[in-house]
């Protein structure tokens, strides 16, 4: 068992709790990007039990984080929504130096590759503008409808999880199913846990095959999309500054965190 996995999933998990903030994007600072595609899609595999090892670990720590800290995340974003969201936006921002050395972006990217990359930016960051279901109340009590609903919203955003610079909690928001998987996680519903349990679970064998063949095939025009969604979702994700003074200066602090929190990150022994 690779047991340093249960910190990565924990970082994973609570990335996933949070609109703009893709799992993908920390495993690859984190340096197991590829090696969490090639063990999602080789999970049905007759080499299944050589990936068991990463992925146990990994799937505990991301699991932890969604039930433990899915308060805590409420907590923060209805107590102190500008800091948390500041927090997050630095990460992001500290994130995307080491997206851009792992693509070798000096050497690969062309004009073509800007472009898409600054399209890709303008697409997520429009997503702010879309409605979304924060003022929705979760749905509580599984019917054939909505159990259909929340397991296509899982599956879809598991592919958000999974590509670097989309987050799957964001996906949820704007399919309107975002304040139910908090609500169910904080609740433990068990039966709605499961139903986009299974949706995510899914999408994740299908979608890791998906995206695995895109880096093989297609590695720059994948890497310059994923680097403009994760620009662009900074537009999602960044609050606008506080009216309080008190406020703005916590919002600057935890800016900075964030920033060198990504920065560590992105420095760590890979191997």
């Amino acid at each position: 068992m690779e047991w340093r996995n249960l910190y990565r999933g924990v970082l994973m998990g609570i990335s996933d709790l949070i609109p703009g903030i893709s799992g993908g994007t920390i495993a690859v600072v984190l340096g197991i990007y590829d090696r969490l595609l090639e063990a999602i899609s080789g999970f049905f595999s007759r080499e299944w039990k050589k990936h068991i090892g990463f992925l146990i670990p990994l799937a505990v720590g991301i699991g932890s984080a969604l039930l433990l800290l899915s308060r805590v995340i409420e907590f923060l974003l209805e107590n102190y929504y500008a800091p948390t969201q500041f927090f997050f936006t630095g990460l992001i921002l500290g994130v995307l130096p080491f997206i851009l050395r792992k693509a070798e972006a000096r050497r690969t990217f062309k004009a073509g590759h800007v472009v898409l990359l600054l399209v890709a930016a303008g697409l997520l960051a429009s997503t702010a503008f879309l409605a979304t279901d924060s003022g929705a109340a979760p749905i509580t009590e599984l019917t054939l409808a909505s159990g259909i609903r929340l397991f296509l919203s899982g599956w879809l955003a598991s592919m958000a999880m999974l590509l670097p610079g989309i987050s799957g909690s964001f996906v949820l928001l704007i399919l309107g199913a975002y304040t139910t998987a908090i609500a169910a996680l904080s609740n433990l519903n068990i039966g709605i846990i499961a139903v986009i349990g299974a949706g995510v679970m899914i999408g994740f064998v299908v979608s890791s095959r998906f995206i695995r063949y895109l880096l093989d095939r297609f590695p720059v025009i994948t890497y310059a999309a994923s680097t403009g969604l994760i620009l662009g979702s900074i537009a999602v994700v960044y609050p606008g500054l506080p009216s309080e003074s008190g406020m703005t200066a916590i919002s600057a602090v935890t800016f900075l965190v964030g920033l060198v929190v990504a920065v560590l990150m992105g420095r760590q022994d890979t191997t």
